[in-house]
């Protein structure tokens, strides 16, 4: 329950939907890149533009063209800084969610 309330209540935040927008269109453009580049399929590019973003960096996938490399130094530079503000900014607001929750001592 108090994962959907803090859904729900993030999704309701104009910032925060402004942020999940961005973080989307972030992890499409890379996938859409990969998938003409290196010619993957679309779920192993997007396995492979979340993996890449959140510095997970399995190595399962790696590009083989020198215009995928290319790419990937410059997807890594302006997308691991959006995609970590996004974790960071539903952490935030998942601990925010869950304090309010706490009984307070009058309640008890």
């Amino acid at each position: 329950m108090l994962l959907y309330r803090t859904l729900v209540s993030f999704l309701k935040d104009d910032e925060y939907r402004d942020l999940l927008l961005t973080t989307t269109i972030v992890i499409a453009f890379g996938s859409v890149v990969y998938h003409y580049l290196e010619g993957w399929t679309w779920i192993d590019s997007i396995y492979f533009s979340v993996i890449t973003l959140t510095t997970v960096g399995y190595g399962d996938f790696s590009p083989q063209t020198d215009e995928g490399k290319l790419f990937t130094i410059f997807y890594i530079v302006i997308g691991i800084g959006i995609i970590l503000s996004f974790i960071n900014t539903i952490y935030h607001h998942y601990t925010a969610v869950k304090s309010n929750d706490k009984p307070t001592k009058e309640e008890k």
